[in-house]
């Protein structure tokens, strides 16, 4: 009996399957792996996650393993990649912490345990909302499960993800009845699980050794300054504290690490400890938090009597406290964070202690931290710029046996935003690469070649950016958008230009473009463009759809934005895509909300041109009613350029009829040219929606069709009417005319 299998994974399309951890298996591959249907499996692409697995068609191929579209993704890996599966044992879950969206926290951590019961999960997975219903475990309630769902999130519930931050026991764990949920910032709730013992505090002793050596200084590419400015407060604090002293000055240091997820925040910090030969004791925040109240206090107090001893014992010790927003959150702060601030506040007051604490969310944080007696000094880091990146990558791949032609500049171009974390990824998943193509080809010799690692930047998606904000651009460029010549040029102008050649600006001194707006009727490409976009100038893009910064409560829209344009900063070079922006910032004064909607234009108005200048940031918004957005958002200086993206043509929409339909096999008689002529009044989306439609047509009257004829467009047509609204075009061509 094999103990694991290699099979090429594939998406499934059944929606039966669909974001519910369940992978199918050739009946015989389950018995060759001795596995039942439902048990637990683990699938390792470029990590590794859990999944049930369960019988697939006898029809299916016995060398492939059918995974849906969340298990692909928390294995890292594309459709047609290689995925090795070995049965496992899911220990009961005694408790599982959360993280996700402000609308999936509306749900109670009850109906969360409903929706998770019978999942299989390690920590680091995304888990989808829907329940797990092919095989309801005992004790789950899937239609109230379901209901109060709809309810509390809203008809968009099967759609959230969460993600899995912590776990009880660590490895594969399955939700049970009697599993505690809640969420990484907040207590734990829910069924009582049997008393455990406290866990032991996650701490490193000072006098121990470190499990990994301390990077030397000049080894940190890319933070090497900022590195030497903390070993001088360091060195300051714990060797010339009489010089501070004499000053005026004391010693006393408590510093914040800013940065995004992943750029070496805590590495910077060990590394400047061990280069003042001090001690480090680290307390995980997340973890912490995740605890009950007296749990968590208790973690708290072990890790600060740690650096406390070792101080007194005569060794200086950095107190390292990683994620503090976690612990110290800035809204609906805990009883518990008063203590917390307490017990650093002492613990600083001991000579030859150091706090720094590291977050990557500085807006989110207890303003309380920032006492002039606690955190006082604060370090910025920024994402690596492409140089910054290609150091990185030949570092990382120092000891890696390349093929010849690798050019990591090339690499590092392609990587905008990825921080070291990321790098590292795409270390793993070029060599899984590499070694899937080796173990293939015994000949091969066993080297990383270029291809290896632009398919690995490809997979990887930068930890510094969620998936609910990134704007995925699916490889594709503005030369593979057909026509629209003075579109393309007015946002390559607009938009690239001023990313791509900043110094062209300056040396002609005027100030580059803040802002774009794109506007036309519905349907015409206007997102499409903003991905070709995105893939053309190699940019992050920070999407936000509609009105989704509004909140009711008062301050809440307003931080939303603030940290959007922050986050963008961090990414920088960054694009902004406020789509429907004419809900988001409509015109002011005629609202009915409380005045949410007002305030968040002045919000977007302060950030677009406010104290804080953006740098290597556009904004480009997104409208098929420009009329209704509010005039001082479209002055110079903010969305200052107005493109109008007009209805497709007849050359145009043969175009679109062709691209839609590459991959559909079309009958000798079916003429796209004369088509696309005749769909007068037809947007790209109503184009590929007649191909698509023709295509149901032809499965309508066989599934066993092979081919789409001019029949089946004829009929799709009769069921797809236009959607431009003559009345809407001649207002929008009107409102084009008016505009320079």
């Amino acid at each position: 009996m094999p103990a694991e299998i290699t099979l090429v994974a594939r998406l499934a399309t059944s929606a039966v399957d669909s974001r519910r951890g369940v992978v199918r298996l050739h009946p015989e591959v389950l018995d060759a792996l001795d596995l039942r249907p439902w048990d637990a499996v683990t699938l390792t692409g470029s990590r590794v996650t859990s999944a049930l697995a369960a019988a697939a068609d006898p029809a299916t191929p016995h060398g492939q393993v059918t995974v849906d579209d969340v298990t692909l993704s928390n294995c890292g890996l594309t459709d047609g990649a290689s995925v090795v599966v070995a049965p496992t044992v899911a220990a009961a879950a005694r408790r599982v912490v959360l993280s996700g969206s402000r609308i999936a926290r509306t749900a109670t951590p009850e109906t969360i345990r409903l929706a998770l019961l019978g999942k299989v999960v390690v920590r680091g997975d995304a888990v989808s909302l829907l329940p797990q219903d092919l095989a309801p475990p005992p004790g789950s309630d899937v239609p109230t499960a379901r209901r109060t769902l709809a309810n509390t999130v809203g008809g968009g519930w099967t759609s959230e993800l969460l993600v899995v931050a912590d776990t009880e026991p660590a490895g594969v764990v399955a939700v049970q009845p009697s599993t505690v949920v809640g969420w990484l910032d907040g207590p734990t709730t829910g069924a009582p699980a049997t008393p455990t013992a406290p866990a032991v505090p996650t701490v490193t002793a000072p006098t121990a050794a470190p499990a990994e050596p301390a990077l030397g200084i000049d080894e940190l590419v890319g933070s090497v300054d900022r590195a030497r400015r903390l070993v001088e407060w360091l060195e300051l604090t714990f060797r010339r504290p009489e010089l501070l002293a004499k000053l005026g000055g004391t010693a006393q240091l408590g510093a914040l690490v800013v940065g995004p997820e992943g750029v070496g925040k805590a590495t910077l910090t060990r590394s400047a400890a061990a280069a003042v030969e001090a001690g480090c004791v680290e307390l995980d925040a997340p973890s912490a938090a995740a605890l009950e109240p007296g749990a968590a206090s208790q973690r708290v107090h072990d890790a600060v009597e740690s650096a406390v001893g070792a101080a007194r014992a005569g060794r200086p010790t950095v107190l390292l406290v990683t994620d503090v927003h976690a612990l110290l959150p800035a809204a609906d702060p805990p009883p518990l964070a008063t203590l917390v601030l307490d017990v650093l506040r002492n613990a600083l007051a001991t000579p030859g202690v150091a706090l720094v604490a590291t977050t990557s969310a500085p807006e989110a944080v207890d303003p309380r931290l920032r006492a002039p007696d606690l955190v006082d000094r604060e370090l910025s880091l920024a994402l690596p710029d492409a140089r910054t990146r290609t150091d990185l990558l030949r570092r990382l791949l120092a000891s890696v046996p390349l093929a010849e032609g690798v050019d990591l500049a090339a690499v590092a171009e392609r990587a905008p935003g990825f921080v070291v974390a990321d790098l590292l990824a795409v270390r793993r998943e070029a060599a899984i690469r590499a070694a899937l193509r080796t173990e293939a080809d015994a000949d091969d010799e066993p080297r990383i070649r270029q291809e290896d690692l632009l398919d690995a930047v490809s997979s990887v998606r930068p930890v510094s950016m969620s998936s609910s904000e990134t704007l995925q651009t699916g490889g594709i460029e503005l030369d593979d958008v057909g026509d629209m010549t003075e579109v393309k040029q007015a946002l390559t102008e607009a938009v690239l230009w001023p990313l791509q050649y900043p110094d062209s600006f300056a040396r002609l001194g005027v100030a580059a473009p803040r802002g774009v707006l794109l506007y036309g009727p519905p349907g015409c490409g206007k997102t499409f463009l903003l991905r070709a976009l995105a893939g053309t100038g190699r940019l992050n893009v920070l999407s936000v759809k509609g009105a989704e910064l509004l909140d009711k409560y008062v301050g809440e829209s307003e931080r939303a934005v603030r940290e959007l344009f922050r986050k963008a900063s961090d990414a920088a070079p960054a694009l902004i895509f406020l789509d429907e922006v004419d809900a988001l910032a409509p015109r002011r004064g005629g609202s009915t909300d409380s005045g949410v909607a007002d305030r968040v234009v002045a919000a977007l108005l302060t950030e677009l041109d406010g104290a804080q200048p953006l740098r290597e940031v556009v904004v480009v918004g997104a409208t098929n009613r420009p009329e209704l957005i509010d005039p001082a958002l479209l002055r110079p200086g903010r969305l200052e350029r107005l493109v109008y993206v007009p209805p497709p043509d007849a050359q145009a929409r043969a175009d679109i009829l062709r691209a839609a339909g590459r991959n559909t096999p079309l009958a000798d008689d079916v003429d796209l040219d004369a088509l696309g002529t005749e769909l007068e009044g037809y947007s790209a989306a109503d184009c590929a929606a007649v191909l698509r439609e023709a295509a149901l047509t032809a499965m309508r009257e066989s599934l066993e069709a092979t081919q789409v004829t001019a029949a089946h467009i004829d009929a799709a047509r009769k069921t797809v009417p236009a959607s431009l609204d003559p009345a809407q075009l001649a207002q929008l061509e009107a409102y084009a005319s008016r505009r320079p």
